[in-house]
């Protein structure tokens, strides 16, 4: 018998029989706390988050999701939903309860004449990147390769073709849904399309995802791209140049700022190792040529400390910041959206980059606007279009006994930003504990989300997410 949580608060025990019953029409593997592989499979990103789930259902196709959720439905089980487990938050593991594992599922396949991928949800960015480079077609996504594709999607997504096309979401076509009743349906523009809407920025909060189809367009193989950087000292000087040189800049140019201690990059002299530094990332989606006269600009301003900037693989700029956020560390973000970057803002921005918690923190500046910003606010469950910057902060270490000055930190970060930022918030960013923003984050298409979860999920099966509560409470 397997001792599991109910969604009423209590435990309820699975009998050997139940669950043979389960196991038997299940395609994947099923893991309880007995088995030899339940520590490794359980971990997730986060370091932090050490919760364990009372069983695992691996899934290995959308036969073994229907059934999972119908089991859990029928049983009254807590239950949560995994993909590539990156979510800071942690929201993919339920203690106690059932974990329905989509990592499992990460098939990629291409249409090059359609220009189209299908990309099961326990994809990573990496999965998707391999597959479709391979014909020179790629979309907006993250800029980290181990990133999940499902929840980077459900959230919104953005990354250094955003600018260009737009956030993930404003290239899903199409996305293959197990609702709360347990059938399997086609969300899109033109069936099931206030499911669709919803899922287009509202996260999992209304079906698990078993297939999502994009749009791709041409990219690379090579883009400009790469590093300028500045050492702290000249903070002042670099970040008001940035936001002088973001606001002219095209749409096929990102440029994103990094405020941390310098990494041991190949092309930094190794005493910059280790020091404080700002950094310009820049990639350029379009010829290199052209590419290299609009960045001039910004290689020319200053005294840069080290300058690694190229004609590199698309595939590999995506992965350029991997190193930078291994799974295994301990970590916890903030984030807001800002329509500038305020003389106040920047001097905080400076204040905060001087006293960093730990050698692993940073900040980042996401520039946005251009294709992001010509989406209108309510097309999508995703309202943040106007954000001209999304800062988060990772504050990331190693040592739990640092948890409580690290989490202090980037939370009196947050608080001195909070007058300067312009409302809203990107849910994939958002940590466990920051519930009250979800309306604030959903803005005037929060009504509509949850008219959509009352459609979709009225008994709030879906609550392990940024939950957006059915109007039945």
């Amino acid at each position: 018998m397997v001792m599991i949580k109910t969604r009423y608060g209590s435990e309820t025990g699975i009998d050997d029989s139940a669950l043979e019953e389960f196991r038997a029409g299940f395609g994947g593997e099923m893991l309880t706390a007995d088995d030899a592989t339940y520590t490794e499979v359980r971990e997730i990103w986060n370091a932090m988050i050490d919760t364990r789930p009372a069983l695992i259902a691996r899934c290995q196709s959308p036969d073994d999701v229907i059934l999972s959720v119908n089991f859990a439905r029928d049983n009254g089980l807590v239950f949560s939903v995994r993909g590539a487990g990156h979510n800071i938050a942690g929201n993919s593991l339920a203690e106690g309860g059932l974990l329905i594992d989509l990592s499992p599922m990460t098939g990629v396949e291409v249409d090059e004449d359609a220009k189209t991928a299908r990309v099961q949800p326990g994809a990573t960015l990496g999965d998707f990147d391999n597959a479709t480079q391979a014909f020179g077609l790629a979309t907006p996504t993250g800029i980290n390769s181990t990133t999940g594709i499902a929840g980077l999607t459900l959230g919104g997504g953005f990354g250094w073709l955003s600018r260009s096309y737009g956030m993930t979401i404003d290239n899903l076509l199409s996305a293959d849904v197990v609702t709360a009743d347990g059938e399997l349906v086609v969300a899109s523009e033109s069936s099931h399309p206030n499911l669709f809407w919803g899922i287009r920025g509202g996260g999992g909060n209304f079906g698990v995802v078993t297939s999502f189809e994009f749009q791709l367009h041409e990219v690379g193989p090579e883009v400009l791209s790469g590093l300028i950087v500045h050492d702290a000292a000249d903070a002042q000087a670099a970040l008001e140049f940035y936001r002088e040189f973001a606001a002219q800049a095209p749409d096929a140019l990102t440029t994103w700022v990094v405020m941390r201690k310098a990494p041991p990059l190949p092309f930094l002299d190794e005493a910059i190792h280790g020091t404080d530094v700002v950094v310009f990332a820049l990639m350029y989606n379009g010829d290199a040529s052209e590419g290299e006269e609009v960045i001039a600009p910004l290689r020319a301003f200053g005294t840069p400390v080290g300058e690694g900037i190229g004609l590199n693989p698309y595939v590999g700029w995506q992965q350029a910041f991997d190193p930078l956020l291994t799974p295994g560390a301990r970590n916890y973000w903030k984030s807001h959206n800002f329509g500038e970057l305020s003389d106040d803002t920047v001097a905080i921005l400076i204040r905060y980059a001087q006293n960093l918690p730990s050698g692993f923190s940073e900040i980042f500046i996401a520039q946005m606007g251009g294709a992001t910003s010509s989406i209108a606010s309510d097309a999508t469950a995703y309202v943040g279009r106007d954000a001209g910057f999304v800062l988060n902060v990772h504050t990331r270490w190693e040592d739990a006994a640092d948890d409580e000055r690290c989490v202090a930190w980037a939370r009196e970060f947050f608080d001195a930003t909070l007058p300067y930022a312009s409302g809203g918030a990107y849910v994939n960013f958002m940590t466990a504990e920051e519930s009250g923003r979800i309306e604030a984050a959903y803005g005037q298409n929060h009504e509509r989300l949850i008219a959509v979860k009352d459609e979709y999920d009225p008994d709030n099966l879906f609550q392990f997410n940024q939950n957006i509560a059915p109007s039945g409470g």
